[in-house]
C-alpha cells in the first residue's frame, strides 16, 4: 500500500489533503509541530509524526518508508518573524525534506510553492513562464525553496512543483476578515478596485495536487493551480456581499495612506515580535494583479476545477456563518 507524507498537515491545505488521502484508503502520515492540535487528523486515520522542518532527525523519521511526499509546510506571511526564521524553515526545511527523500528512496515529491513568486503581474493572464518578482520575505523564500526543488527534480528526484493561487473554502481563515468586514459594512476599498485576484477552491487544489502525484508525464514540471476565472476586487466584493446578505461596498479610498500606515506598523511592531495589525502584504492586496492561466495544468494533467467562484464564495460564507464568525 502507498504511504504518503504530508508536511504542514494541521494547516488548511495540508489538512484537507491528508484527510482526502486517508479517505481514499491510503496510509497517510502527517508531519506536525509538537504544539499543533492534530486530533482531527488522527480521528480521520492519519498517523501523526511530530517534528519540525528545522530538525533533520525528525524529518528523517517522518520520511522513512514513505512513497510520496507532499511538502506543504511553510512559514506563512507573519510579520512578527525574523527573516532568518523564514530562510531556515521555508528554504532550509525544503532542503532537508529533499535530502531525506533522496536518502530514503522516495518515489515522488510534490512541492507546494505559490503564485506569489510572480509578484504582481502586468500581462494577464500570466502563465508558468512569467517573470519572477517576489515582493516580500515570504515570496522570496518560497521562490528560493521552489528553485531547490526544481533543481532536485531535474537531477535525482522525481517530483513536481505546484503554484497555487489564493486558497479559500470552508475552514479557511485568511479571507475571514474580507467576509466579516463586508458583512458588517466596515470594508473599504483602497484604490480603484480594478486589480485582479485569482482564487482556487480547496477541493480543486487537492484534486490538482493528486494529479501531480499520479501523472508520470508531470515529473520535472511546474503547474499553476487556480480556479477557472479571475475577477476584479470590485467583482469579488460584490460576490461576497451577495453571499453574506450585505450591501455591495461602494466607497473607495486612496491607496498611498494605507501603504504608509503599513510600513509604520511593521516598523513599530516587528522589533518586539508582535504581529502588526496592518502590514505591506495586506495593503498590497489592493494593488497587485493576480491573474493566471491554468491551460498547462488542464492540458498536461487533465486538471479541471469543478467549483465556480460564486459557488465557492457562497459555501465559504455559509461555513463562516455556521461557526459564528460573520
Amino acid at each position: 500500500m502507498t504511504v504518503s507524507l504530508v508536511t504542514g498537515a494541521t494547516g488548511f491545505t495540508g489538512g484537507h489533503l491528508a484527510q482526502r488521502l486517508a479517505q481514499r484508503g491510503e496510509m497517510v502520515r502527517g508531519f506536525v509541530r509538537p504544539t499543533a492540535n492534530a486530533t482531527r487528523l488522527a480521528d480521520a486515520g492519519v498517523s501523526i509524526v511530530e517534528g519540525d522542518l528545522t530538525d533533520p532527525t525528525s524529518i528523517s523519521t517522518a520520511v522513512e518508508g514513505v512513497d510520496t511526499i507532499y511538502h506543504i509546510a511553510a512559514v506563512y506571511r507573519s510579520a512578527k518573524h525574523s527573516d532568518d526564521y523564514y530562510w531556515d524553515v521555508n528554504v532550509g526545511g525544503t532542503e532537508r525534506i529533499l535530502a531525506a527523500a533522496r536518502r530514503h528512496g522516495v518515489k515522488r515529491v510534490v512541492h507546494c510553492s505559490t503564485i506569489g513568486v510572480h509578484g504582481g503581474v502586468n500581462n494577464v493572464p500570466a502563465d508558468e513562464t512569467a517573470p519572477f518578482a517576489p515582493g516580500d520575505i515570504y515570496q522570496e523564500t518560497k521562490l528560493s525553496a521552489e528553485r531547490l526543488a526544481r533543481l532536485a527534480f531535474r537531477a535525482d528526484l522525481r517530483g513536481v512543483v505546484v503554484r497555487p493561487a489564493g486558497i479559500y473554502g470552508p475552514g479557511d481563515m485568511r479571507f475571514l476578515k474580507l467576509f466579516s468586514t463586508i458583512r458588517n459594512g466596515s470594508f473599504r476599498m483602497f484604490g480603484s478596485g480594478e486589480t485582479f485576484i485569482h482564487l482556487v477552491y480547496i477541493d480543486d487544489l487537492v484534486d490538482g495536487m493528486l494529479l501531480c502525484a499520479e501523472t508520470d508525464s508531470a515529473i520535472g514540471n511546474t503547474y499553476i493551480l487556480a480556479g477557472e476565472e479571475f475577477v476584479t476586487l470590485n467583482e469579488l466584493s460584490k460576490m461576497v456581499a451577495s453571499a453574506t446578505g450585505a450591501k455591495t461596498p461602494t466607497s473607495h479610498l486612496p491607496y498611498w495612506p494605507l501603504h504608509m500606515a503599513a510600513i509604520a506598523c511593521e516598523g513599530i511592531c516587528r522589533p518586539f515580535r508582535i504581529e502588526p495589525p496592518l502590514h505591506r502584504r495586506r495593503a498590497e492586496f489592493f494593488v497587485k494583479n493576480r491573474a493566471f492561466s491554468i491551460d498547462r495544468a488542464k492540458r498536461e494533467l487533465g486538471y479541471k476545477p469543478v467549483v465556480d467562484l460564486q459557488t465557492g464564495i457562497a459555501k465559504t460564507a455559509q461555513w463562516y456563518e455556521s461557526q459564528g464568525l460573520v
